[in-house]
């Protein structure tokens, strides 16, 4: 027995010298860490089956047996416009009986793009093209005799009897005015592309009109020809003018126009648009500070907004969401952090009457389904810690229960009937299962379980991530992970490199596969014999309402604090070199990273900033003035936490990299940080990205990157 486990130790100290070396090459270039997923499900409306997109086919499954039962539609044999066809999206008609095809995306900003769409016929099993051109944001029509889409600004539809083009709108036209869309802010920060909505009984469309002409032009240089090119587009910064937004409705029949008139201040954001059940249109408004949010219903006979909601708010109000409607035709579902988290809550749309349906002390993220006839509510929260997403249903007696197993990250994507789930899961060591369940949380099937690529990690060492908490001299607790190398010596002390993002209501400190690239790249860095670190301060999410927003009016200030904080305790462990302490991060993460290398002069000696806002008074008005009001109102916040003011205190090594065609944190923002550390004779290395956006992706553009990065760790911490 004892040659037997001096056997197996023998063993177990080999496979860890022996262990692969991860490289940036695997991370980047070959693939090796590329897991298996689920495309595009799409449940039918039987709730027994589901289809899968792949770049082949569309494959309908059996939900009970997860099961291939056929081939619904193989792209092989179609005739494309084009040679080349990538089908990337797909929709059903509601009788299933057509297919709308998206293929060959291009890519305008971050959400929106351009397309070609095809109306695919299962009875005749022919195949024809939307339009001649690409377009945006095709969809059917409730009843599939009609499509609508974005083409130049303007919303058309389309009638698949004939293919008979229709004109809603005429007068759009690019940086002036937008209908069936949305402009750049609303993309970005609302998180919404599409401007148009069809009724539900298909007689109508709801949309939205942008009037950009007092919004400021931001100009880009793009390189590559003989003369630059130089492209415009309206962008909103803090304090500015926004798109004067309204909200019009559509008759099919007649072509009849109505315009909802929503008052005579202008200065609003209309963020969502919905349809009730019973043919109303359903209105969100949030003033321009943020922080009042009201719905309106209004009903096709005389186009009046009535107010069937309100909530005020002393910081602001988070990201509003479309509210789900129940069956009855009288109430729907919304979250709110009206009790200090986010619970849900029943409101009756012609009494007004308020009910909660949870009354966690933790924050709910988002409904999965509603079953109306038991009344359930399945939802994902993070009820046992922040950095964890469980599955839970609540019942009419409000008892919860949880149906999710192990800590991880659940996500859950019902039936159309409510029997089933596909459900994902991911733990940090875990790459993401994939199953189906029942409605009670049994598995009734493995799809995938990403066993190869468990495989694959195992072979290339055993660094991981480990979760833990420690209080700062305020008192506060906060969470973090860490990464250790996978064979520390005793007594030597490590350096240590912290990655941070920092915004409002952001998490990094997640038992999940989330951002699994930098997670290889770190575990690379700790075989190099790095610690690295993430630590969520002041300002994260899914902790309550006041942990969340005590860093309104002043961005900057308190999650500095708190990265300084880290920085005091993972110096005074025995393994950590306190005068080797790092830190990298990107977007407001580049921001938070150049704060500390300033700010935080005396604690950390290396700093590495992608795309970093520098000033807030640069960056978008919806995001910046939530949380921060206007420059006009808070110059102070504005101003006290900006790197730019504090360039004198720059004493380590310092990496500012940026994209010159950045449409979301503007290459303004690197360019003005660069004249005030000149002019105060500050030294630093810089690198610019000729035209790449935000993302900084492309080609060999990420290892190029990554590489860069990783030699100024290894040569300067």
């Amino acid at each position: 027995m004892k040659k037997i486990c001096m056997y197996a130790a023998a063993l177990l100290l080999t496979c860890g010298l022996f262990a692969q070396q991860i490289t940036l090459s695997d991370i980047w270039e070959k693939g090796t860490f590329t897991g298996k997923s689920i495309n595009e499900i799409r449940s039918m409306k039987d709730g027994e089956h589901y289809c899968v997109l792949t770049y082949e086919s569309i494959d309908k499954y059996e939900y009970a047996s997860g099961k291939k039962i056929e081939e619904i539609l193989n792209f092989n044999g179609l005739r494309f416009s084009t040679e080349r066809t990538f089908v990337f999206d797909y929709r059903f008609s509601a009788d299933e009986q057509k297919i709308l095809l998206a293929a060959n995306p291009y890519m305008i900003y971050r959400h929106s793009y351009l397309a070609d769409y095809y109306v695919y016929d299962l009875k005749t099993k022919q195949l024809t093209a939307l339009c001649d051109n690409k377009v945006r944001l095709a969809e059917f029509s409730p009843d599939g005799k009609r499509v609508a889409y974005v083409r130049d600004n303007n919303l058309y539809i389309k009638s698949l009897d004939d293919m008979r083009e229709t004109a809603v709108t005429n007068d759009g036209k690019t940086n002036e005015i937008i209908n069936g869309t949305t402009d750049w802010v609303y993309e970005e920060e609302f998180g919404i592309t599409k401007g148009f909505f069809w009724s539900p009984d298909s007689k109508r469309i709801a949309f939205y009109r942008f009037d950009e002409g007092n919004v400021k032009e931001y100009g880009m240089t793009i390189y590559g020809e003989l003369y630059p090119r130089e492209y415009k587009y309206k962008y909103p910064k803090a304090g500015e003018a926004n798109s004067v937004v309204e909200i019009f409705v559509y008759e099919v029949e007649n072509g009849r126009t109505s315009h909802i008139d929503m008052g005579t201040n202008k200065d609003i954001y209309l963020p969502r648009l919905q349809w009730t059940l019973n043919n109303e249109v359903f209105i969100h408004k949030l003033n321009r500070h943020q922080n009042v949010y009201e719905l309106f219903v209004a009903d096709c006979d005389d186009f009046r907004p009535k107010k069937v909601y309100e909530e005020r708010n002393k910081y602001y109000i988070e990201q509003v969401e479309n509210v789900d409607f129940l069956k009855d035709g009288k109430n729907f579902v919304i979250k709110s952090e009206r009790d200090g988290y986010a619970n849900l809550y029943k409101i009756n749309i012609y009494s007004r009457e308020i009910e909660p349906l949870t009354t966690g002390r933790y924050d709910v993220e988002s409904i999965c389904f509603i079953d109306d006839k038991d009344g359930k509510i399945y939802f994902t929260a993070a009820q046992s810690e922040a950095y964890n997403r469980e599955l839970l249903v609540v019942d009419r007696k409000k008892q919860v229960r949880k149906l999710s197993g192990a800590p991880g990250t659940y996500t859950a994507d019902f039936s159309a009937n409510g029997k089933y789930y596909i459900c994902s899961f991911s733990d940090t060591d875990t790459p993401t299962i994939y199953t189906v369940n029942d409605n009670k949380g049994k598995t009734l099937v493995v799809l995938e379980d990403n066993h190869e690529l468990k495989e694959t990690l195992s072979k290339y060492g055993s660094e991981r991530k480990e979760f833990g908490k420690f209080k700062t001299e305020q008192g506060n607790e906060l969470n973090y992970w860490i990464i250790k190398p996978a064979k520390m010596e005793q007594g030597k002390k490590y350096p240590l490199l912290f990655y941070v993002y920092g915004g409002p209501g952001s998490q990094e400190v997640l038992n999940s596969q989330s951002r699994f690239y930098d997670y290889m790249w770190f575990r690379m860095l700790a075989q190099k014999g790095y610690v690295v670190a993430c630590v969520d301060g002041r300002g994260t999410g899914m902790r309550g309402e006041e942990f969340k927003k005590c860093t309104y009016m002043e961005l900057g200030k308190l999650e500095t604090e708190d990265q300084i904080e880290a920085a005091k305790y993972f110096g005074s462990l025995d393994f950590i070199d306190k005068e080797r302490i790092g830190i990298f991060g990107w977007s407001y993460g580049g921001y938070m990273s150049t704060l500390c290398i300033t700010k935080g002069a005396d604690y950390f000696k290396s700093a590495i900033a992608v795309a970093p806002v520098t000033t807030w008074r640069y960056y978008d008005n919806i995001y910046t003035e939530r949380f921060m009001r206007t420059p006009e109102e808070n110059p102070q916040g504005y101003d006290l936490n900006s790197p730019i003011n504090h360039v004198d205190k720059l004493k380590g090594n310092y990496l500012l990299i940026h994209g010159t065609a950045d449409d979301n944190v503007h290459y303004q923002n690197a360019m003005d940080l660069v004249t005030a550390l000149v002019a105060a004779n500050k030294q630093f290395e810089q690198f610019s990205y000729p035209n790449k956006n935000h993302g900084i992706y492309g080609g060999n553009t990420r290892l190029h990157l990554y590489t860069l990065m990783t030699n100024f760790i290894l040569n300067k911490l």
